[in-house]
C-alpha cells in the first residue's frame, strides 16, 4: 500500500473512522502543511482546498473495502489500525490536527481554512456566504489576474496534477492547449478524460489538438540531447511545415482568450516538442505577444 493511503487511513481512525468529505479535505490539507515533504497537493476548488490524488485513493481503497462512502462521509471500515505504522514524525501531526481542530464542525472548518489560506478558496463557490466581507476581499485580493497576453508552456513531469493545475492558475491561463499526438499517461491525472475534467473543476478550458504532436513510436531511444535535436528537425520539416492551420488556430486562440497554455510530457523545455510549436507560432506574422516557459 502506498504510504500517503496510511496517512489517510490513520486521519480517519483520529477522527472515529468517520469524516464528512469537505471535511476531510480541509483536515488533511491542514496535516499536509505540518509536513517537511507532503504527502498530497491542493488546488483551490468549488468548495475550497482540494485533492484529486486524496479522492482517487479513496475511491481505490474503497474497492479493497478499507473505506466506504456513506452518504456524504468517508467511513473506515478496515480493522486494521495505520496510525502506529506511521513514522514517527506523521504520527506527531496526525496528533496535532486531532488536538487543534477535533472539536470544529465542517464549517468551523471551512471559514478556518478559507481565511487562513485565501488562496485556497480563489475557486469556492460558497466563499461569498460564509465569510464576512472583509474576510471575502482577502479572497478576491488572492485571485490572479493579468491583461497581458502571453503564450505559455508548460510539461508535467515530475510533479503531480495539484502542482500542475497550480501553476496554471498562477499563471492566469484561460485554456490549457494539450498537443501530444495520444493524450495517455501512466501518470495519475494526466490521462486526457482527467486532465480535461480537472481543467474544468478549476475553471479552465481544454482543448486537444493530437494534429501537432508526434507519433510515439518516432520518441523511442532517446539518450541524449542530440537524438532529440535529431527529432525536433524532422518535427519541423514534416509536421511543423504542412500544419499551420492548426497553429493560426492556436493564435486565434491566444488572441481571443489572451493567456493560453501548450502542454507536453517533459520538464525540460529543450527535450519537448512544444517549444519548436511554440516558436513556430511565434513566427507568424500577426503574433506580437510573449512567449513564457513555466
Amino acid at each position: 500500500m502506498y504510504y500517503r493511503r496510511r496517512i489517510l487511513l490513520a486521519l480517519l481512525e483520529a477522527f472515529d473512522n468517520k469524516l464528512d468529505k469537505i471535511s476531510l479535505q480541509k483536515l488533511l490539507m491542514l496535516l499536509c502543511r505540518q509536513q517537511q515533504k507532503p504527502d498530497f497537493h491542493f488546488v483551490p476548488y468549488k468548495y475550497g482546498c482540494y485533492s484529486f490524488q486524496a479522492t482517487a485513493d479513496l475511491q481505490t481503497m474503497a474497492k479493497y473495502k478499507q473505506v466506504e462512502l456513506q452518504h456524504n462521509d468517508w467511513v473506515k471500515i478496515d480493522k486494521e489500525k495505520y496510525f502506529p505504522v506511521l513514522k514517527g514524525s506523521d504520527r506527531q501531526v496526525v496528533m496535532y490536527i486531532k488536538q487543534m481542530y477535533g472539536s470544529k464542525t465542517g464549517d468551523e472548518l471551512i471559514r478556518l481554512t478559507y481565511i487562513k489560506y485565501p488562496q485556497l478558496a480563489i475557486k469556492s463557490i460558497i466563499a461569498k456566504d460564509r465569510l464576512t466581507s472583509e474576510e471575502y476581499q482577502k479572497i478576491i485580493e488572492a485571485q490572479p489576474k493579468s491583461d497581458k497576453t502571453i503564450l505559455f508552456t508548460i510539461g508535467y513531469e515530475g510533479i503531480s496534477l495539484e502542482e500542475y493545475i497550480n501553476k496554471l492558475i498562477v499563471n492566469d491561463v484561460k485554456v490549457l492547449c494539450d498537443v501530444r499526438k495520444n493524450p495517455l499517461s501512466m501518470k495519475f491525472g494526466f490521462s486526457k478524460s482527467q486532465l480535461q475534467s480537472a481543467c474544468k473543476g478549476v475553471g479552465i478550458d481544454y482543448c486537444h489538438i493530437p494534429q501537432l504532436g508526434i507519433e510515439s513510436n518516432k520518441r523511442q531511444e532517446l539518450n541524449v540531447q542530440s537524438d532529440y535535436d535529431r527529432l525536433f528537425v524532422s518535427y519541423r520539416n514534416e509536421t511543423l511545415a504542412h500544419t499551420q492551420e492548426y497553429q493560426e488556430k492556436i493564435l486565434a486562440l491566444l488572441k481571443d482568450k489572451k493567456r493560453i497554455a501548450l502542454t507536453c510530457f517533459e520538464a525540460n523545455i529543450c527535450q519537448c516538442h512544444r517549444k519548436h510549436l511554440a516558436e513556430a507560432i511565434a513566427t507568424l506574422p500577426s503574433f506580437v505577444y510573449e512567449l513564457k516557459h513555466i
